[in-house]
């Protein structure tokens, strides 16, 4: 059985899920691939996952590397599979192209080469938002490109790792 909790960022509410002993599905609210935080009944257990997950978030928007991970269980295809546990490689204030992301993939499965394309939408299909950093993934130019929380959202949690000072928030329009 799947539990789910909210959490308020500044981006807006965030919908957690859980099988109680992993994190299995973290979006913000109008996210593209995300269940409804309507349709969605909340639980009212503080379970560790959902306080792990908690404490994760409030480093995390203090502009702050959390330095551990909740548990994580994301469930997909071995490709998306593959290339979600790429993103938690890209360490914390860094970005990574689609087409090195892609590079690396076909490596990892000991191919000659990986479409950048394919990748982007393992990369979009992430269900474990902000935790499994797809916003750190931009275009091969430098350009940001697709985030399944909106273009404003990656923009600001990139600014947020840079270091500099934490951002003034949205609002946000969903995708």
């Amino acid at each position: 059985m799947i539990h789910f909790s909210a959490y308020e960022s500044p981006l807006g509410k965030i919908l957690l899920a859980s099988d109680m002993n992993s994190l299995t599905g973290l979006w913000f609210q109008g996210q593209a691939h995300a269940p409804s935080l309507t349709s969605q009944p909340l639980s009212d257990t503080k379970s560790p996952v959902f306080r792990m997950t908690t404490c994760w978030l409030d480093l995390y928007f203090q502009g702050r590397d959390p330095g551990f991970l909740p548990p994580l269980c994301p469930h997909g295809t071995e490709f998306r599979e593959l290339v979600w546990q790429l993103l938690l490689e890209i360490p914390y204030g860094e970005t990574c192209s689609y087409q090195a992301l892609a590079e690396r993939a076909a490596a990892r499965m000991n191919r000659p080469r990986m479409s950048a394309q394919a990748v982007g939408g393992a990369v979009g299909h992430n269900p474990i938002s902000l935790i499994i950093p797809c916003h750190r993934v931009i275009g091969s130019d430098g350009h940001l490109t697709g985030y399944a929380g909106g273009l404003e959202r990656k923009q600001w949690l990139l600014e947020l790792e840079s270091g500099h000072t934490i951002p003034p928030a949205g609002p946000f329009h969903t995708p």
